[in-house]
């Protein structure tokens, strides 16, 4: 049974993707053109598996290089440029480009999906900036003078309707705009994989009963699937004919949700007391960054990803302590605690280590057994001695331990350098 459009949300919904956005921008700076140069965004020169992060839409057209490709695939060229990352300009960047964002919508139309992608609900905009595709334009003409980086547009009634339009045409054509009325001609004939929101694993067993397009997928009921997907079911079944209930989470409340770092390690880590030792160093920079940002956090979450090697993916669970705390050591206590009931001695290639929950740091809740206000003015001295005399001014003996990351985790945002 077909859904009912006019109960579907139609909202004018603008979905942005900087093209290529990291290549794009080492292109800019060394004064070639976006589109035009040949160059791939690396995170090591120096290690030939190093994965390639982005590279341009000229290398990708012509040598086939894109994302997650390694550096002994790309060909010995003199035309190619390698750029090892820089991930505080994209960063800063992407600030400048929400800006441009915020010059014509308020910070609650605007919901940030990547460093370079974004919705921007334009409901309401007509009256100043006239139809949405003219906002579009203005917005994408303002990005290319000042920062001459290229992007991708689409518009929808809602956010998968225009994030499909911008991934199928408008990364063709440079702006479309898609309503209800184009599903059967455009939504219907997509592939399941060139679909946003259709995952792998569910892409093969939609294969096994014949659904390899949208519009196949749209002649299933939406009983059989709930049965089948559970309460992504539901989610598919509503894609297929267009239409997605979810909301432009803009920018209401800037309060973190959550304080956190991971990294993806040089090689595959097997040595129980190395893994710790990168626990703890991610411990030691979630509190500061705690600390820093005047909270104080309850739940503290792990993460462990395992080698290609190994046949499962990892685990990732939480811990709720008795207390909030923003100290290094029960942040580390605690994901030890984790890492020792699910941990069964597998290869790990990448550790991520999460505090939420938070209060502000004004809150204290006192041990009766320890002396806590004398340890969180310990570690608001070191962190005001490493702001005045540098990181390596006082630092834990465990740092020096096999399996230290302490300077990587310093030197790099994302994994990459700063």
């Amino acid at each position: 049974m077909q859904p009912d459009y006019n109960q579907a949300p139609a909202d004018q919904i603008l979905c942005v993707d900087m093209k290529s956005f990291y290549a794009s921008i080492e292109l800019v700076k060394r004064n070639i053109h976006p589109l035009k140069g040949y160059l791939a965004v690396i995170g090591d020169k120096k290690r030939k598996g190093s994965v390639v992060l982005a590279s341009s839409t000229a290398l990708k057209d012509k040598y086939g290089i894109k994302t997650a490709n390694r550096l002994f695939q790309i060909p010995d060229k003199e035309e190619i440029i390698l750029a090892e990352a820089n991930m505080g300009l994209y960063l800063d960047l992407s600030m400048k480009i929400t800006e441009i964002f915020n010059s014509y919508l308020p910070l609650s139309a605007i919901h940030i999906y990547s460093i370079d992608e974004a919705w921007l609900k334009l409901n309401g905009s007509q009256k100043k900036y006239g139809d949405p595709l003219e906002l579009a334009v203005k917005i994408k003409k303002e990005i290319w003078n000042k920062y001459r980086l290229p992007c991708s547009m689409g518009i929808g009634p809602n956010m998968f309707m225009a994030k499909v339009a911008m991934d199928t045409e408008g990364k063709k054509k440079g702006l479309c705009r898609w309503d209800y009325s184009d599903i059967p001609d455009k939504l219907w004939p997509l592939n399941l994989s060139d679909c946003w929101g259709i995952g792998s694993r569910t892409e093969k067993k939609l294969n096994k009963i014949g659904v390899y397009t949208l519009g196949e997928l749209a002649q299933l009921p939406l009983e059989y699937l709930e049965n089948q997907f559970g309460i992504i079911g539901n989610q598919l079944y509503y894609h297929a004919w267009g239409i997605d209930y979810s909301e432009v989470e803009g920018h209401f409340d800037d309060r973190k949700k959550a304080v956190g770092r991971g990294i993806t390690l040089y090689s595959d880590y097997t040595d129980l007391e190395e893994i710790k030792t990168v626990i703890f160093n991610l411990a030691e920079e979630v509190s500061k960054r705690v600390r820093y940002n005047n909270l104080k956090g309850k739940t503290v979450s792990l993460s462990l990803s395992y080698s290609k090697e190994e046949n499962k993916k990892g685990f990732s669970r939480q811990l709720s302590l008795e207390t909030r705390t923003d100290m290094t050591r029960d942040i580390y206590q605690a994901a030890l605690a984790i890492l020792n009931k699910h941990y069964q001695a597998e290869k790990v290639r990448k550790i991520s280590l999460y505090l939420a929950k938070f209060v502000e740091s004004d809150y204290q809740q006192l041990n009766l057994f320890e002396n806590d206000l004398k340890r969180s003015e310990i570690n608001q001295l070191r962190d005001q001695l490493a702001q005045k005399m540098g990181k390596d001014v006082l630092y834990y003996a465990r740092n020096l331990e096999k399996g230290n990351i302490k300077k990587r985790i310093e030197n790099t945002i994302g994994g990459h350098h700063k």
